[in-house]
């Protein structure tokens, strides 16, 4: 059964510019080393880091919290099988969070034009 749904919705210049200002510090606090390592493997790093925000701020959403609130950004993370297929795997207070509210699966679809991310995640009892 579908308990929530979350999405969020990017835009690419203003995660551009938020890289270009604050570079790898940025990225270090809110992608995993894992996420990381994948966006600089991609050839439009800027769409899968904006991708994966989306999808962090998605799951924010379907839990209720927000940034603030005891999930950190590294709580959420996005991987991808060797398919490419995206999913997302939670810990720390996310985890708990999950837990708590009877989530077993999270599904995550994302897409990207040249000027924005999008990330729909579904929260299965």
């Amino acid at each position: 059964m579908i308990i929530a749904v979350g999405t969020d919705l990017v835009e690419l210049d203003r995660v551009s510019r938020i890289v270009s200002r604050h570079g790898e510090r940025f990225l270090a606090r809110i992608l995993t080393d894992h996420e990381l390592a994948y966006c600089k493997g991609r050839g439009s790093s800027v769409a899968s880091i904006g991708a994966r925000f989306a999808a962090k701020e998605a799951v924010m959403k379907l839990l209720g919290t927000g940034w603030g609130d005891g999930v950190g950004w590294r709580d959420i993370e996005v991987r991808n099988d060797a398919a490419g297929n995206p999913s997302i795997e939670v810990s720390g207070e996310a985890a708990r969070l999950v837990a708590n509210r009877g989530i077993r699966t999270l599904h995550v679809s994302l897409s990207h034009t040249n000027q924005n991310a999008l990330a729909m995640v579904v929260a299965e009892s």
